[in-house]
This record gives structure tokens, C-alpha cells and sequence, in this order.
């Protein structure tokens, strides 16, 4: 009977000290914004512990289906399978936008090229494009870089920029858009992509819609007001909608104190009138 007592307090301890805690996992582009979002919000809320941890959209949406994960960071919606996968196992997908992003081409600083066409993109990703001099640059092969299949930003620059067509068989692809920038910056002639928030110690190239248009980088204003071609919402995924201290969290994270630590971690925050409109009553 004592022993019973003693396991009995036990497991009630142990639910009190979980009934705070928090998961957050996914998208590799949103990692870090998670993590400072997860700092903030536990100096606020001590009682509150919260694990961010990244692997990609697609390793998120996963673990979301599974139920090994409160709240899935996501830099692409989820596919049809992946609905289907969802409702099979009773899960709700409750998708909110929590900020947007722009993702920009990276080009090593000692490369003369300063914007590409989306057509010339494309050509270089697919690999009928292979040599610098074809797009206006030296005369080298161009090395390409860029994010492995389950990264959501992977598919948003092959639906978009790619119209699609598969990557070419020479693009090495990278776990994280950390490692794209890092291998673009020690290679003069490499090139990659990724979420504008982690360009470091390379340059952003201007991109444009089409010959006749005038390049754009990817600044805050063009992103927001949709200038910027390849642009998108990042989102948080949830088992319905959120309750309790996943709904504070939430709400917290749209109010204008959590759009403003996006910005400061050089992410784009929503419009006011839409990060309004996405919190939970």
C-alpha cells in the first residue's frame, strides 16, 4: 500500500512538472526564430519550459501527424498526403502564419553577378545553365547548393522557381540553410538559397520576375509588399486550435512584442491587421 502512495505522488509530480511544457519542432528556417520566441516568452513566463529543435518542415509536419510534438514550425503548407496522414490519425491541422519570409539567392561577395532572372534560376537549379559566362559572369562552371528534400523550403523554391522541373543531379544539398550560406561564402563560384535571416558573410543577389523587370532584394518593405518574388508565409501547425498556454504562446508571438523580436532576428513581420487577425480567441 505504501509503495502504491509513493508511485501514485510520484506520476502527480511528475504530470505537475510537465503540464508546462512545451514542444516546438520543424522547419529549419524557423528554428532560430523559434528559439528566441521560446527565450522570450519563458523570462516572461518562468513556469513555462519550452524545447525548440529543428530537422525540417517535413520532419515537423511528421512528428505533428505522430503526436510526438505540440506545435510544428513550417516554412511550406502541408501537402495532401500529409492532410490525409493527418485525419487518419485523428489529427486536426490548425496552420497559422506567424511571419513571413523572403527567400534570397546567396552569392559569394567575390562574384560579380548582382541579379538573376527567375527564368535564369530556374535554368541553373535544373542544370541547363552550367557556366557563369552564360548569365553575364566568368567563365566557370557554377557549383550549386542548396537544401535536402524535406526542408519545406526545398519544395517552395522547386514549385516556384523551378516551375516544378526536378533539381539538377549536380546540386549537393545541405542539412540546413546555415550550411548553404557557409558553403557559398568559401566558394567563389557556388550559389544557394535560403530564408533571408541567416545570410552571413555572403551577398544577396537581386532577382527579377522577368527580363523586363527591375531587380529586387529581399528587404523587409519587399517582402511585405510583395515585390519580392519569392516570398512566403511561415507557419505554425497545431492539433486544432490551440488551448490553454499553446494559445497564450501563440497569441503572444502575434502580439506586437512577438512580431517585433521576428524582426530583430531579421525575420518580416506580419502586417499588423493579419497578426491580429491569426490570434485565437
Amino acid at each position: 500500500m505504501r509503495k502504491f502512495i509513493i508511485l501514485a505522488f510520484t506520476l502527480a509530480l511528475f504530470n505537475i512538472s510537465n503540464a508546462g511544457n512545451i514542444t516546438i519542432k520543424g522547419s529549419d528556417t524557423l528554428v532560430r526564430l523559434g528559439q528566441r520566441w521560446a527565450e522570450e516568452y519563458m523570462k516572461i513566463h518562468p513556469e513555462v519550459v519550452i524545447q525548440v529543435s529543428g530537422g525540417g518542415s517535413g520532419t515537423g509536419i511528421a512528428a505533428l501527424i505522430n503526436g510526438t510534438t505540440d506545435v510544428c514550425e513550417s516554412s511550406r503548407d502541408m501537402k495532401p498526403k500529409e492532410y490525409q496522414d493527418a485525419k487518419a490519425k485523428n489529427v486536426n491541422p490548425y496552420r497559422v502564419a506567424v511571419a513571413l519570409d523572403g527567400i534570397a539567392v546567396f552569392m559569394n561577395e567575390a562574384n560579380p553577378i548582382q541579379e538573376l532572372t527567375i527564368a535564369q534560376l530556374k535554368g541553373i537549379y535544373t542544370g541547363s545553365i552550367t557556366n557563369w559566362k552564360e548569365v553575364g559572369g566568368p567563365s566557370h562552371s557554377i557549383l550549386l547548393y542548396g537544401r535536402e528534400n524535406n526542408s519545406g523550403t526545398y519544395s517552395y523554391f522547386k514549385e516556384h522557381v523551378l516551375k516544378n522541373e526536378d533539381y539538377a543531379e549536380a546540386t549537393q544539398t545541405l542539412p540546413g540553410t546555415a550550411a548553404v550560406v557557409n558553403a557559398v561564402s568559401k566558394d567563389k563560384y557556388g550559389i544557394g538559397y535560403g530564408g533571408v535571416a541567416w545570410a552571413k558573410g555572403v551577398k544577396f543577389l537581386g532577382v527579377k520576375t522577368d527580363t523586363e523587370s527591375l531587380s529586387v532584394m529581399p528587404s523587409i518593405e519587399a517582402v511585405v509588399n510583395g515585390s519580392y518574388p519569392i516570398s512566403r508565409e511561415l507557419y505554425w501547425f497545431f492539433n486544432g486550435a490551440p488551448k490553454g498556454e499553446l494559445k497564450n504562446l501563440l497569441n503572444w508571438t502575434l502580439s506586437p512584442e512577438g512580431q517585433k523580436i521576428a524582426e530583430e532576428s531579421d525575420y518580416v513581420p506580419l502586417p499588423k491587421e493579419l497578426a491580429v487577425k491569426n490570434q485565437v480567441p
